[in-house]
């Protein structure tokens, strides 16, 4: 193994979990927001920046307002890097080199061909989706044009994701860090001079995002190709090899089906609140990419616990499983509970930042009241779960994911919310049915660990 590659490497097999799970984690976490604050530097420049504050109200609703249709498009196939690293992980602990290599030529062409996919579907449908969620008239096309020139970057938009995905499964959280931090100055600068002097708005910002994307997509490219270990990336034998391909499919599929429900949940919980006008749809957007922060930090807590467990599946090292979900369970409620209280006390001055409106100020403040506080069970929920897909469990917890958050979330957004018609019991929702979803997956990672454990001990652990 050479130096320079050993150095950004993190053995989850051996020693001490906590140290090495931050380790892993804190890079992970940092990536995640810069990724965030991507869309967060689009809506406070163009709310700013976009003349008068009616202009610059209806800019930021109309950006707001597509996050939920984008995932809904994107999560198949973001689903998929989930599998990548289940599998990437699992060979690299394992010293596969063969089978290594082949997952990682075959995760550059599903991420190529995935983009092409997005990219036509989205460009295609993105209006006609916004139209049926009822978008005001005063912001659809808006949001259609950002739509539209956001999608046509989704081919880079994967490649860095599932580029990423394969480092990440050798503990690798650095270099992907360093490389949204370039792409993220990039997107900064280019979002002012887009809006400011050409004047572009919301097509400016789509396109310095696309850009910045394109450049964190190239360097993820580059450090493959210098590796020289077994996931070192060689042009020429990109190709979808069909039995990793069904891997990862195996594994990803599940989790991408899954939020793309959890997305379409979202899509009907953004058509209530359009229901309220641009104002609350403005607050509200303001209000969840403030969130957004707060998942992140805790996602990366997720990460690390599908690696982790993933690795000591490969590497046969039973016993560490339980302490890596009782790790990552510790951390996640500890970011999860300081970061939501601490964004919801300074959630007037957060909001502030997007736009200096009043009401739309209130209506942000009043989503992350519920949602912030107690974002800590979302946090929870989504460790388990990542506990379950390093095992290589990934249907169960798709079909508990489904009925308990989604299945739940929809009902509620149809009974309940209608008799009161209120945000705040929309937000509600929330909490409830992440509190429902973690109890269920608890009782599974019962089960499956229990049926895991006796496969390695037979060595005989597959995906499932």
């Amino acid at each position: 193994m050479s130096a320079g590659n050993k150095k950004y490497e993190i053995d989850m097999t051996e020693g001490a979990l906590l140290p090495k799970i931050l380790l892993f984690s804190i890079p992970l976490m940092i990536s995640s927001v810069l990724q965030l604050l991507f869309n967060a530097a689009d809506i406070v420049v163009v709310g700013q920046f976009s003349g008068d504050e009616t202009m610059g109200a209806n800019c930021v609703a109309a950006i707001g307002s597509t996050g939920s249709v984008i995932n809904m498009l994107l999560s198949v196939f973001m689903g998929l890097s989930v599998g990548v690293n289940v599998l990437a992980a699992r060979y690299f602990a394992g010293k596969q080199k063969k089978e290594m290599s082949e997952t990682v030529h075959t995760t550059v062409a599903l991420a190529l061909i995935g983009g092409v996919i997005i990219a036509v579907i989205g460009v295609l449908a993105s209006k006609p989706i916004l139209g049926l969620m009822g978008s005001p008239e005063e912001v659809i096309d808006l949001s259609a044009l950002y739509m539209r020139i956001y999608f046509v970057g989704m081919p880079v938009t994967l490649l860095y994701n599932f580029g990423a995905a394969v480092l990440r499964a050798t503990g690798d959280t650095r270099r992907p860090l360093y490389y949204l931090m370039g792409a993220g100055v990039i997107n900064v600068i280019l979002n002012l001079i887009f809006v400011i002097l050409l004047h572009m708005h919301v097509a400016g910002v789509a396109l310095a995002t696309i850009i910045a994307q394109a450049v964190s997509a190239a360097l993820i490219v580059r450090a493959l190709m210098k590796t020289e270990e077994s996931y070192r990336l060689d042009l020429r034998k990109i190709r979808v090899n069909m039995d990793k391909a069904k891997r990862i499919i195996r594994v990803g599929l599940p989790a991408g089906l899954q939020g793309t429900i959890f997305s379409f949940s979202n899509v009907l919980i953004q058509s209530s609140i359009n229901e309220f006008g641009a104002t609350a749809m403005a607050g509200s957007a303001a209000g969840a990419n403030l969130e957004g922060f707060v998942y992140m930090a805790m996602n990366s807590i997720y990460q690390a616990c599908v690696s982790f467990t993933s690795q000591n599946v490969g590497a046969g090292k039973a016993d560490r499983i339980g302490k890596v979900l009782r790790n990552c369970l510790a951390i996640v409620a500890v970011v999860g509970l300081a970061m939501g209280n601490l964004f919801y006390l300074l959630g007037p001055k957060l909001v502030g930042i997007y736009t200096a409106e009043p009401d739309t100020i209130k209506f942000g403040v009043e989503r992350m009241a519920i949602i912030c506080t107690l974002y800590f069970l979302c946090g929870c929920m989504d460790v388990i779960c990542g506990s379950l897909r390093g095992m290589g469990y990934s249907t169960v917890p798709m079909i508990v994911s489904i009925v308990g958050a989604c299945g739940l979330r929809i009902v509620w957004i149809l009974t309940i919310f209608r008799i009161y018609h209120s945000l705040t019991v929309l937000y509600i929702s929330y909490p409830v049915t992440w509190f429902i979803t973690a109890s269920a997956h608890l009782i599974s990672y019962f089960i499956i660990k229990k049926k895991v454990v006796s496969k390695m001990g037979t060595g005989k652990a597959e995906l499932a």
